[in-house]
């Protein structure tokens, strides 16, 4: 089925809630001998939008559901607006959650779903029908208040249990990986709908997910998470161009690996250059330099030293692999048409722009 929901058109100022501020102290959680936190520290800002990013099993749900009080740290705090609410159970954290499997009760028409909550705090019965209607027209269905989850597609069900997430106005939004059952269309069509419905209501969010695309796109700051520590938390643009460690280079977009030796002066000697180092630059001279595809110039040249092995179209850009003399390949994003003239087989040269390298320990 089909999402062709309309996009949100309600009034958003009267379900807009005040952004709330979000604390992480120093968070622990073990599961047995499994860490899942390892003493996180986060705070989220009112009105803000955060992206809990990393693979599985690296403490982002951990996190989010100590957050919504459905489990409780080791040691550590979670605070919202300098409130400790630690131990606070989950249905009195004023939090709203939206699921990936969009947990809607099946015997419910869409309606009933969104005012569940306000029936459960015994909100009138004319009050309930009218803020259900409001916040579906807000989702973009504005029509569908009558039909069954049955009836809906999934697009359309996560419309619904996001609606259900905002009935109550509750401070904090969060997000457990909502997106990720739904097909490539639907789910770009929907996250950009939720950024602009998250702005309009100015309300505080955390979102989980281990899509990069989709934190990127979504997030004013994206905290990347690794075995329980978070290693680094920017907005995307310096997460991305300017990235702490090695772990968030090559978990956040492509990178290749390419052989470098430290020099004097912070310099790092690669591809027959010497570019300023960043990152944490380890002890010894022999390290890896991480480049972005995107960084690396491929130039034809008769009497070059690497060979083109394999080129992959991706519309405008076309991803270019390329194997130096020493048997190290590398990717190259070209214009499609300058690729074009770069087929497998052809004789290069490789080369980076004059701008600072992030160096790592060898890889052995």
């Amino acid at each position: 089925m089909t999402d062709t929901s309309p996009a949100p058109v309600a009034d958003a100022v009267t379900v807009a809630s005040s952004g709330a501020t979000v604390e992480f102290r120093a968070l622990r959680r073990s599961f047995g001998t499994t860490t899942a936190l390892d003493g996180l520290d986060l705070t989220v800002r009112p009105g803000e939008l955060v992206a809990l990013l990393g693979p599985s099993g690296c403490g982002k749900t951990t996190a989010l559901r100590m957050l919504a009080g459905f489990e409780h740290p080791d040691s550590g705090q979670v605070l919202v607006d300098g409130e400790d609410v630690t131990k606070t159970p989950a249905h009195r954290r004023d939090a709203g959650m939206v699921f990936q499997s969009y947990s809607l009760f099946p015997h419910l028409s869409a309606a009933d779903n969104v005012a569940f909550g306000l029936r459960m705090r015994k909100v009138g019965a004319a009050e309930r029908r009218s803020r259900a209607a409001e916040l579906l027209e807000l989702v973009g269905l504005p029509d569908h208040g009558d039909r069954y989850p049955h009836q809906l597609s999934g697009g359309q069900q996560q419309r619904v249990a996001l609606a259900r997430a905002l009935a109550l106005r509750p401070r904090v939004l969060l997000l457990d990986e909502p997106l990720s059952a739904l097909d490539a269309k639907v789910r770009t069509t929907l996250r950009e709908e939720i950024r602009r419905l998250q702005r309009e209501l100015g309300i505080t969010t955390l979102f989980v997910t281990h899509d990069q695309e989709e934190a990127l796109s979504m997030a004013d700051r994206v905290a990347v998470m690794n075995a329980g520590r978070m290693e680094q938390c920017a907005a995307p643009a310096e997460l991305y161009d300017r990235p702490a460690t090695a772990f968030v280079a090559e978990f956040v977009g492509t990178n290749s690996r390419l052989p470098g030796r430290l020099t004097d002066g912070g310099l790092v000697e690669v591809l027959g250059r010497r570019l300023p180092a960043q990152g944490d630059v380890p002890a010894g001279t022999e390290v890896d330099v991480l480049v972005r595809p995107e960084a690396v110039r491929v130039d034809a040249d008769p009497t070059g030293d690497a060979r083109v092995v394999a080129t992959a179209f991706l519309g405008a850009v076309t991803r270019v692999t390329v194997r130096l003399a020493d048997g190290t390949s590398v990717k190259a994003d070209l214009a499609s048409s300058e690729a074009a003239a770069l087929p497998p087989g052809a004789t290069v040269t490789v080369s980076l722009p004059d701008r600072p390298v992030l160096v790592t320990a060898r890889a052995v």
